[in-house]
């Protein structure tokens, strides 16, 4: 299998999808670039190049686990990488990681604004120390959210306060490291072995900005994301190669580093 990989992308059933897109357009005052399909979503990769897409999901309540965990089933294939998603508040939640990771999912998506909590709090920390356990990736949501008032759930202080309760954790922090507070991340995070994909970054940060950041940090820690249907993927990734990155940090970039994740 050869192509790029988009490491953060969002898709929705065929049922849910046109009530879904409207509603988070509304909510976070943006505008969607597909249907939020999955067959929409391939049509996207093939034009973009893409060969994978990595789909996140997000139990917005408790009892959208099993649904989300159907769903994510549903639509495996060799080109779509489900996440599911568990409730922090579920009561179930360390059975239910259990559900995800014995059904071959690579690992789970969490938001914390969207689900309600803040990412390091230490009532969460017996869920984080069993996603470790299972050797489940942690996709999470970090800096601010666009359609959410700004307090800071998921800032980059909050990210090195959880990798110190649960060393060893793979998490994979969106954003570039946490959407708008990148002089926190430049300051915090950057040269630390702490994933980061590029998604909603390339289109806020100047190219200056972006590069630095980008090469402060260590090669193999760095993804390729979208966050699709919210931005094209051909366009993002036209972006992307105008930074004039080395040939061999772009590859590890858009494919390399996330084919090692997935593997």
């Amino acid at each position: 299998m050869s192509g790029y990989i988009d490491f953060h992308t969002h898709a929705f059933p065929d049922q849910v999808a046109p009530t879904a897109i409207p509603a988070l357009e509304k909510k976070g005052n943006v505008k969607a670039y597909l249907n939020g399909t999955i067959t929409d979503l391939l049509k996207s990769m093939d034009q973009a190049g893409i060969e994978q897409s990595v789909v996140c999901s997000i139990a917005t309540r408790p009892e959208q686990f099993q649904p989300i965990l159907d769903w994510s089933q549903s639509i495996r294939s060799p080109r779509i990488v489900p996440l599911p998603s568990v409730h922090p508040a579920d009561p179930d939640r360390l059975d239910h990681l259990q559900q995800i990771q014995e059904q071959g999912f690579v690992g789970l998506k969490l938001h914390p604004y969207y689900q309600d909590f803040f990412l390091d709090d230490p009532e969460l920390l017996e869920f984080y120390e069993k996603i470790q356990e299972l050797d489940l990736m942690l996709m999470m949501h970090t800096g601010y959210d666009i359609g959410y008032p700004r307090i800071r759930r998921a800032n980059p202080q909050r990210i090195l306060n959880l990798l110190q309760m649960v060393p060893g954790l793979r998490l994979i922090t969106t954003h570039l490291g946490g959407w708008d507070e990148w002089a926190d991340v430049r300051e915090l995070l950057t040269g630390l072995p702490i994933y980061m994909e590029i998604s909603f970054a390339l289109d806020f940060l100047d190219q200056i900005r972006l590069r630095d950041l980008i090469e402060s940090h260590p090669p193999e820690y760095i993804l390729f994301g979208t966050d699709s249907p919210w931005a094209d993927q051909a366009t993002t990734l036209k972006m992307l190669k105008k930074l004039g990155l080395p040939d061999d940090l772009f590859e590890r970039i858009v494919r390399e580093n996330a084919k090692a994740l997935l593997a």
